[in-house]
């Protein structure tokens, strides 16, 4: 198919910012744009962006995927079919009574509510940050529960009900990213029981009735009257209005479709749609997933399924909370920061210093690690640099370097650093096994941190699965929300869908590496128990 038959515009609002692709209907990507958001990050727990920032690089976004569609693939804006949204979740929106944000967006790892989150799920006798007596109705019910830390909405709700009233006194709706974007797009203000999940206010049993749940609510002391309308998952939500097709250069009325999760968009674009069937996204966070015919919880590690993209197969949700984030920080924070000092080190020790004003791309430091054996001659990374959710629910937990030299140069920093997200997807990937109640033979894997064949194949060895990369792994989430908003529309099946997916390369274990990687996982298995109270003593608030 070609731009002529008709086109997509999927759009992703993550964590870094909004990315857009025009997508042929036969999931073709004919054109991608990008534009960055500043966040705020606090000592004191604060992670915000500004949801004013969102609006004006989407509109940039937008119109840079359009011409380097028309450019490259002689689109025609007039064929546009449907508007399909992703993004980041967990994530809140303080939304006046005229649609716009009275107050900073409240990032799902913002931790400053974590007094009060205590107050709701925990107790005197707590596991894991959870009372029992306090938590079971939840797990019951939704298959989760608010977290302990306050990251996430029933956290944000109490912080806009204390120390952010006055910002929370002006808000008519709170709203996940993504049902704010399309309600900036169809003036309609509503949410999906998956755009509502990191909520937990919905009866997420089979064959309960749909819409929030009075005692859930009460119980995470939520306003009911700030909860937008909620309507079922793949619902058109109506149409582009027509202000707002003018300032993203579009054709009014095509239907939007309601937004979903980062999560429900990878199961798409991975093509790993039938049950059981499991793919690994390396993104700004990471997690593992797949369909499952079944509700199930696993509290002490954070995994339980929770609503999917029908009624009848939840999807696996869990949170390893930096991914691909822990290169992005090592590039630019560490290797080639913009704070007006010339790159380079001192050179003792290690092979040469780094030429001044350095930016290597990514693809330049995966090959830059390539030259290291596997462990990093022993250098290990933890990558826990936003805290972690997944298997443990620790908002104190921090990245560390260990067992360091003077031999250790850049090269092995960097492997370190694609390692140590490898054995943490290990530290999880064992209590998936057992929560999906079989073992896992390959994996579909997607994300940026996919694009790298030494990750892949990393990844691969210390799993010791096949791991299948999807074709163009960096814009699959955005193919997987344009084939869904065809689903929603009527017009190919799920199944359909995944078979519009290729398969790149895929990636054997290697026999060496995984007995290297293996010994290397039992040491950094050990590193949660000797550390964490270090952690707590450093980061508690």
């Amino acid at each position: 198919m070609t731009s002529t038959d008709g086109w997509i515009l999927a759009i992703d609002l993550g964590n870094g910012g909004p990315k857009v692709a025009a997508v042929a209907l036969d999931g073709s990507i004919l054109g991608t744009g990008f534009r960055a958001v500043s966040v705020e990050i606090g000592l004191d727990g604060t992670a915000t962006q500004d949801a004013v920032e969102w609006s004006v690089a989407l509109v940039e976004a937008v119109a840079s995927a359009t011409s380097n569609a028309i450019r490259d693939a002689g689109l025609e804006l007039a064929n546009l079919r449907a508007v399909g949204i992703t993004g980041q979740w967990g994530s809140t929106v303080p939304v006046g009574a005229d649609g716009e944000p009275v107050g900073p967006v409240l990032l799902w790892a913002d931790t400053r509510a974590r007094r009060h989150a205590r107050s709701i799920v925990g107790g005197p006798i707590s596991v894991a940050g959870f009372a029992p007596q306090k938590v079971l109705p939840w797990v019951r019910l939704t298959g989760g529960a608010p977290s302990p830390s306050g990251a996430d909405p029933t956290g944000h709700s109490m912080l806009l009900q204390h120390e952010l009233a006055e910002v929370g006194q002006r808000c008519r709706w709170l709203m996940e990213p993504v049902d704010y974007l399309a309600f900036r797009l169809t003036g309609k203000p509503v949410a999906t029981p998956a755009s509502m999940i990191l909520s937990w206010l919905t009866d997420n049993r089979p064959g309960t009735a749909f819409g929030y749940h009075a005692d859930l609510v009460r119980r995470a002391r939520r306003d009911p009257r700030l909860l937008p309308e909620l309507v079922p998952t793949g619902s058109v939500q109506g149409p582009l209005l027509a202000s707002r097709a003018a300032e993203l250069g579009l054709p009014a009325g095509v239907p939007v479709v309601t937004g979903i999760p980062d999560l429900h968009a990878a199961i798409v674009g991975s093509g790993a749609v039938r049950p059981y069937d499991s793919h690994l996204a390396i993104s700004t966070t990471a997690w593992l997933s797949a369909r499952v015919p079944f509700k199930k919880t696993d509290v002490l590690h954070s995994i339980a399924t929770v609503p999917g993209l029908d009624p009848d197969f939840p999807l696996i949700g869990n949170n390893l909370e930096t991914g691909g984030a822990a290169l992005s920080w090592l590039r630019e924070q560490i290797i080639a920061p913009a704070d007006g000092l010339a790159g380079g080190g001192s050179g003792i020790g290690a092979q040469g210093a780094a030429p001044p004003a350095a930016a290597p791309t990514y693809e330049e430091l995966t090959e830059l690690a390539a030259r290291v054996p596997a462990g990093s001659e022993g250098v290990i990374f933890t990558p826990w640099l936003a805290g972690e959710r997944t298997p443990v629910e620790d908002k104190n937990l921090r990245g560390t370097w260990l067992n360091m030299s003077l031999r250790t140069d850049r090269s092995a920093l960097v492997r370190s650093v694609l390692e140590g997200v490898a054995l943490n997807v290990r530290w999880m990937f064992g209590y998936y096994q057992k929560f999906l109640g079989r073992p896992v033979p390959r994996i579909r894997i997607m994300g940026g941190g996919a694009r790298s064949p030494l990750w892949c194949s990393i990844i691969a060895s210390t799993l010791r699965v096949e791991v299948e990369q999807v074709s163009d792994p960096m814009h699959a989430q955005l193919r997987g929300t344009a084939l869904w908003a065809r689903v929603c529309l009527g017009e190919i099946t799920l199944q359909q869908a995944a078979g519009m997916v290729a398969v790149a390369e895929t990636f054997a274990p290697d026999p060496q590496d995984s007995l290297v990687y293996e010994e290397l996982y039992k040491e950094y298995r050990r590193l949660y128990g000797t550390l964490k109270g270090t952690y707590r003593r450093l980061n508690a608030g």
